[in-house]
């Protein structure tokens, strides 16, 4: 902590009206293998700090990875002139920072087995089996398995006297299975994101038991029909294709900086605009989107956000109604809000911290539903398992999304696999079509560790969650 205290005392000495620093390693293992041959593999460590100063309203910031007390002032002293420069054409009349008081605490992912503890060639072993079990299926081509671990450990003081110690990872093991026969090519992935844990999680999957259900289903869906003409169907949903549903459509929208129009050069701006808030109906009565950065397992749960503010949980959506934002120190207040939502998170320590999508996941049914009775409660449908292709507009307003897996609905049944299936739909006709979601005994969530945003660009990671949902009346067709 003497870097932190020598930081912060040269801050106030130069006149900050507020600064941080954050000292940050981050460790990322990334394996990739294709067939039976290892394609890529990285184990990398970045370490180094960012100080951000805040004066007259504006931001600066200023990094380095060279560690003496030489180089931590001369780091101050870059911030803390940017910040004198930035105040000279500030946004409006300035910046203001929401209220937050001082914390000394630690924080640990809770992790039983830390992923980069086990050699490399064990987990190649696992691997290489998957792969094995997927190639021994004589229609699938090509098997891709994907691994990566991550370790973020973080040392974070500021100027109001918090001094925090926080150490998180995550890890993520995805495959897929290419099938190639006499009517098409198609592929089937198992991808349930990020999480959280350590090495533990990847055993409790049994990966090489699900290999045989993945090699079976690409075939299937290469063998399969398409949809043909586009018209208004049900629609059910699982969790891990809903997870990247609401991540464009409900998370974007209603990150402040973006609702504000901060991204708008880049990522495109929002339709949720501050006087929508209490009053607009994003979703039906059933729409509960949850705002959860102390869920146990979440990837954006890490004890404390890159201002100092401590992990909460919030509604974003309460009964379909928009409720409330994800909001920092800084964007908080520019809406009337006293206390930030702790949304604030750099990925490395070189980059500024922004505005970024928390835990956010649809609360499950009240009632007792299982997908199956779902299925049976729908006479023409169509069910889709898993992410796919997508495509939202500037406005997160209108969107197209695809799927991993697609199965026709008639009369209660599954009846058929089917391929390439489409559906359409805009805010806030999608939401407000669900009449239906499954009880919590069906929720799952799904991490996602790749969410891309910022000038420069920044990868974020957050989780979200659902049970199977079903939705009334959207446009669904196939596509060519």
């Amino acid at each position: 902590m003497n870097y932190i205290n020598i930081a912060m005392n040269k801050a106030t000495m130069l006149g900050a009206d507020y600064a941080d620093i954050r000292i940050q390693k981050v460790q990322s293992e990334f394996v990739y293998i294709r067939n039976l041959s290892i394609k890529n593999t990285n184990n990398s460590i970045t370490h180094g700090y960012g100080i951000r100063v805040f004066k007259n309203g504006a931001w600066g910031f200023a990094h380095s990875n060279v560690f003496t007390e030489e180089q931590i002032i001369k780091t101050v002293e870059k911030a803390f002139e940017i910040a004198k420069l930035s105040s000279k054409v500030k946004y409006g009349e300035g910046l203001k920072l929401a209220h937050e008081r001082s914390y000394i605490d630690t924080f640990k992912t809770p992790m039983k087995i830390d992923p980069f503890t086990i050699p490399l060639n064990e987990k190649l072993d696992l691997f290489f089996e998957v792969n094995k079990t997927l190639l021994n299926y004589k229609d699938i081509k090509v098997a891709i398995f994907w691994w990566e671990a991550i370790k973020d450990e973080k040392l974070f003081g500021s100027t109001i006297g918090t001094r925090l110690d926080l150490t998180n990872g995550y890890v993520m093991p995805m495959f897929e299975a290419t099938a190639v026969t006499a009517k098409d090519s198609q592929s089937r992935s198992f991808d349930l994101g990020g999480h959280s844990r350590g090495w533990e999680w990847v055993l409790e999957q049994n990966l090489l038991g699900q290999a045989p259900r993945v090699a079976e289903q690409a075939i299937m869906k290469a063998n399969a029909d398409s949809l043909g003409e586009e018209k208004r169907r049900t629609l059910i949903l699982d969790p891990y294709h809903l997870a990247l549903t609401m991540h464009e459509s409900v998370g974007h929208p209603t990150e402040l900086d973006r609702v504000l129009g901060w991204e708008a050069d880049f990522a495109g701006i929002s339709f949720a605009t501050p006087e929508k808030l209490k009053k607009y109906q994003y979703g039906s009565k059933l729409i509960n989107f949850c705002a959860d950065n102390t869920l146990v397992g979440g990837l954006a749960s890490n004890g404390y956000d890159d201002d100092g503010v401590p992990n909460q949980k919030w509604h974003i959506v309460n009964e379909g109604i928009l409720n409330e934002y994800g909001t920092t120190r800084d964007t908080a207040p520019l809406i009337g809000e006293e206390m930030s939502r702790g949304c604030n998170r750099a990925t490395n320590y070189f980059d500024f911290p922004i505005n970024r999508i928390p835990n956010l996941y649809l609360e499950p049914g009240k009632e007792r539903l299982s997908p199956q009775e779902l299925i049976a409660d729908t006479k023409d449908g169509v069910y889709i398992e898993g992410c796919g292709s997508f495509s939202i507009d500037q406005h997160r307003v209108n969107f197209q999304f695809g799927g991993d897996m697609f199965w026709e609905i008639k009369d209660g049944k599954k009846v058929r696999p089917l391929k390439k299936i489409l559906y359409k739909s805009n805010n806030p006709e999608f939401w407000n079509s669900v009449d239906a979601i499954c009880d919590e005994k069906y929720w799952k969530p799904v991490g996602v560790p790749n969410c891309g945003k910022g000038q420069p660009g920044q990868r974020g990671r957050m989780t979200h969650g659902a049970s199977t949902t079903r939705f009334r009346d959207i446009r669904v067709g196939g596509s060519q």
